[in-house]
Formats: C-alpha cells, sequence, structure tokens
C-alpha cells in the first residue's frame, strides 16, 4: 500500500528534478555566453585605451566566470531521486 501512495509523489520529484536539471543547462549557456563578451569588452576597452584599467578587470573578470562555469559543468549538481 505505501509503494502506491508514493509513486505520485516519485513522478511528481522525478518531474521537478527533469526541469531543474533543463534550468540548469540554461543557466551554464548563459554563463558561457557573459563570460565570452565579457572578456571581448574588455579587450576591447583596453586594446583602444578607452578605459585600460576598466577593461583588465573586465577581462580578468570574464575569465575567472569561465572557469566558475567550467567547474560547474565539471561538477554538476545531482538533482536525481538519489
Amino acid at each position: 500500500m505505501p509503494i502506491e501512495c508514493l509513486s505520485p509523489l516519485t513522478d511528481f520529484a522525478t518531474l521537478v528534478a527533469v526541469h531543474f536539471a533543463e534550468i540548469w543547462e540554461f543557466l551554464i549557456f548563459v554563463g558561457r555566453v557573459s563570460a565570452v563578451v565579457v572578456v571581448l569588452v574588455g579587450a576591447i576597452l583596453w586594446f583602444t585605451e578607452v578605459n585600460p584599467s576598466k577593461g583588465k578587470g573586465l577581462v580578468l573578470s570574464g575569465i575567472l566566470l569561465a572557469i566558475v562555469v567550467q567547474y560547474f559543468v565539471m561538477y554538476p549538481p545531482q538533482f536525481g531521486l538519489g
């Protein structure tokens, strides 16, 4: 009897875990695009000498963002049940 009662809850939890995994993949995509954009904008500011100090900071921040995103790609959270 308890297995029959828990089956809809297990299905719901699995459905939620699948949606979290899809959201996670989207966030990884946004992080990768953001890292590239930040590095490009920083490089433009740095090499055109519009604002070299801000450009260097943006380049370093973009590289750090890319490293953090790659860490989460290599070690993703577990959204499964068990």
